[in-house]
């Protein structure tokens, strides 16, 4: 058996993905490791043979699909919140990152650990495999045959405590989560209308019973009372018609609306009574229909700039988002695989699913040409040396290249007729693969290595990886969610220094908001970790 998977390492993939794929969905008192589950399984599998191994091509590719779409998808959330907290969120980052450098310091001195072992250590923690290539780069420059031991002592820190550095990220934020008494469904409800997160979106019709609003137009109550719903039909006069800005509210006018069950409340409060229509039934005139986008030409652009009130009769009161009811604005920047759900009169129905393409297997293809090129640009990105002082340099790598090309090309959407990003599905089958690639790959080509490194010095370096990766972790939990007032979903993906972490941290929210803080975090942490490993090596000689 050994000898078939070592001849056939795809085999051995396949077979690591499927076990730990499995492994990952069994839950335990509620707790299940996820996609994180592949990894373990790749250690096990490793530790069996030396000559089991998975080429590092894979690993690479893994690496490059996952942080490429990651970057895509998060683009636009990346830069709006550097936008609205940048300085703030800048330092905190910096600040903590510095901190995990010194707390590998004083470990040096405590435990008497070589300079090799504690920088392989940090690497490790912090699961950063672009650092300890940086260092063992640094090392081959500076001492050529004679840093052989050194590179030894780096790999075997690095080797053992990355297992760590990810276990302890996941223990952490069980652990504080409990401890600051994290309240996930109350963020998500507080965070929905800064991030795409699920929101569950209901319907009410009410009738006017407010004098305030009374011969008002919408636009002027909107102003006023700032409501956060879409209006869809109304009957007035005895006739139905579609709402706009100019509709004037009358007394006895029954009004239909889209939004969460809170923001409808409001409104309910401000302007009349809920009551109990038929206008939805109603489909003599207006008729609803969702609609799927998958034209390019109205890919990447808001829903103002389209004009569509010039164009047709028709109200856009949601889209779906993969699996997130969001409600329309003129803001809304549409993507390819959105899901318009249209109040429109019958005849205007096919005009709208022409010009909005309307194919789901439309929606659901990858352009291969744009996807190639964006990653061709972070590869390339990746592979030039950055150099500061004679003896410090790094690269981004396959990791931070794609990572910054994709957040950019992601927030610019399309490029005059050129669409960078990629549809929700597709997106999402790409991170779930390169995912799998990646932690397989890491896993087994490790696991041979961290059973040679059980030793009483090897088990020093376990204790200082558990010290370096939850110390971080909980102070930077701690003092993010108690004094920097931010969200614990946010911080979660900001001390997700792996992707296994990510998808745990992504479990436990039950939403997608810590993705945005592992891209809020990802690139700085990606430089400043391997400037800050070779400072390490550098000092402690």
């Amino acid at each position: 058996m050994i000898e078939l998977l070592s001849d056939n390492p795809l085999l051995l993939l396949f077979i690591v993905a499927a076990i730990g794929y499995f492994l990952g969905n069994l839950k335990i008192k509620g707790i299940s490791l996820g996609v994180a589950a592949v990894l373990f399984t790749g250690l096990a599998f490793g530790a069996m043979d030396e000559g089991l191994n998975i080429p590092v091509q894979i690993t690479n590719l893994g690496l490059v699909l996952f942080v490429y779409s990651i970057g895509l998808s998060s683009g636009p959330a990346f830069f709006a919140s550097y936008k609205k907290n940048g300085i703030r969120d800048f330092l905190f980052i910096v600040t903590m990152l510095m901190f995990s450098g010194l707390v590998a310091a004083g470990l040096f001195f405590a435990l008497d650990f070589t300079p090799g072992t504690i920088t392989g250590a940090y690497a490790g923690s912090t699961t950063n495999t672009p650092a300890l290539a940086g260092v063992i780069d640094y090392i081959n420059n500076c001492f050529g045959n004679a840093g052989k031991t050194m590179i030894a002592d780096a790999v075997l820190g690095y080797s053992f405590s990355y297992p760590m550095g990810v276990m302890g990220g996941i223990i952490m934020i069980l652990i504080m989560e409990k401890v600051l008494k994290v309240d996930y469904t109350k963020e998500k409800a507080a965070l929905r209308k800064e991030y795409p997160v699920d929101s569950y979106l209901s319907s009410a019709t009410v009738e006017i019973t407010q004098s305030a609003v009374d011969g008002h137009t919408l636009r002027d109550l909107n102003k006023r009372y700032k409501w956060d719903v879409v209006f869809g039909r109304i009957f007035k006069n005895g006739q139905f018609s579609l709402t706009n800005y100019d509709t004037i509210f009358n007394i006895g006018d029954t009004i239909m609306m889209v939004g969460s069950n809170e923001d409808i409340d409001k409104v309910i409060t401000d302007i009349g009574k809920k009551v109990d229509s038929n206008l939805d039934y109603d489909r003599r005139k207006y008729d609803v229909r969702r609609i799927f986008v998958s034209n390019p030409f109205v890919v990447g652009k808001t829903l103002a700039s389209l004009n569509l009130d010039k164009k047709f009769n028709a109200i856009i009161t949601r889209i779906r988002r993969g699996d997130v009811d969001m409600l329309a604005s003129n803001n809304t920047v549409l993507e390819l695989g959105d899901r318009l759900r249209f109040v429109a009169r019958r005849e205007d129905l096919r005009s709208l699913s022409e010009f909005f393409g309307d194919s789901y297997k439309a929606s659901s293809h990858i352009n291969l040409f744009t996807f190639g090129i964006g990653i061709a640009l972070g590869l390339v990105l990746g592979a030039i040396e950055f150099n500061f002082g004679p003896n410090i340099s790094f690269k981004l790598g396959y990791a931070g290249g794609p990572l910054i090309v994709s957040l950019i090309l992601g927030a610019l959407r399309r490029t005059g007729p050129i669409i960078w990003t990629m549809p929700y599905s597709a997106n999402t089958a790409m991170q779930q693969l390169g995912l799998i690639l990646l932690l397989a790959g890491i896993g087994v080509s490790s696991g041979h290595s961290f059973i040679e490194s059980l030793s009483a010095n090897a088990m020093w370096v376990f204790v200082a990886s558990i010290i370096i990766s939850m110390v971080t972790a909980a102070t930077t939990l701690l003092i993010g969610y108690k004094f920097m007032k931010m969200p614990f979903s946010l911080l979660m993906g900001i001390v997700s220094n792996q992707p296994a972490i990510l998808d745990f941290a992504i479990s436990r929210a039950g939403n997608r908001i810590p993705v945005f803080g592992y891209t809020m975090v990802f690139p700085i942490a990606l430089i400043l970790k391997i400037a800050i490993a070779q400072l390490l090596f550098v000092i402690l000689l």
